[in-house]
């Protein structure tokens, strides 16, 4: 589940549907958490503290340092904020929302070492980018490997086909994909076909389609309830071959 504009509520019921959702989407077995400390300036991730907090052994929470807190010092301080606003002890996945080419990724990595030697993060992952920013990430690591990459990758939006997805399936790098429903803009040529073979609405092929290679993961919204009990069946079986071939080619 992804969590970019949660956090922003104009009221205790609306933070409380936020927090439902959550609760719900985790019940259905979408135990993934997305946030980041820039998301509603750290209120997603106190919306996110509060959905799992009886629940924390039986989530994945993964968070993001913004670019602006990639020195060392900044690293350490940004990660404690975000422990604090989730309630807990650990993150599972600590990312690095965007390169910043001003800050040696050596002293980003160095950080982050020191996290997971700490016990404060269990995984270190990237965001936004390239292949060889993830190259010199890397490389900048002595103990731990980077395990994701989180890009926007949608039926509509393929920029990471031609290098990005082939490295991340070579190297085993798991492709974290947001906005996979190209932000609301919902393929309108799928194959009926398809559709009807599966009874599966626009939004369900499209997420089927963007995780149909083991190494990618799709972070879709999660703010509305009925959206997320429909992305929740849009695995619940797998496409023919083919049928991936027909849904790419469009």
């Amino acid at each position: 589940m992804g969590t970019w504009r949660m956090g922003s509520y104009s009221s205790s019921e609306e933070r409380a549907r936020q927090v439902k959702a959550l609760k719900r989407g985790i019940e259905l077995g979408i135990t993934l958490i997305d946030t980041a400390e820039m998301y509603a300036a750290g209120r997603s991730e106190e919306v996110v503290g509060e959905a799992t907090k009886d629940i924390r052994k039986d989530v994945f929470i993964a968070s993001k340092v913004s670019p602006g807190h990639l020195q060392y010092e900044d690293v350490i301080r940004a990660c404690r904020g975000s422990l604090r606003r989730l309630g807990t002890a650990y993150l599972d996945l600590y990312q690095v929302h965007w390169p910043d080419p001003n800050v040696p990724i050596e002293e980003t990595m160095s950080a982050m070492e020191k996290l997971v030697r700490d016990g404060a993060v269990r995984y270190v992952g990237v965001s936004n980018f390239s292949v060889a920013e993830t190259d010199e990430a890397r490389a900048a690591l002595s103990g731990n490997e980077i395990v994701s990459n989180q890009v926007e990758y949608s039926l509509s939006n393929r920029y990471v086909e031609p290098e990005i997805l082939p490295y991340c399936i070579r190297e085993k790098v798991t492709l974290i994909a947001y906005s996979p429903l190209a932000r609301g803009n919902i393929a309108h040529s799928l194959p009926k076909t398809v559709l009807e073979k599966y009874r599966m609405t626009p939004a369900q092929v499209m997420l089927n389609w963007v995780t149909c290679s083991e190494q990618v993961v799709a972070i879709p919204k999660a703010s509305n309830l009925s959206h997320l009990e429909e992305n929740a069946l849009s695995v619940s079986v797998r496409f023919d071959p083919r049928e991936y071939e027909e849904i790419s080619e469009g």
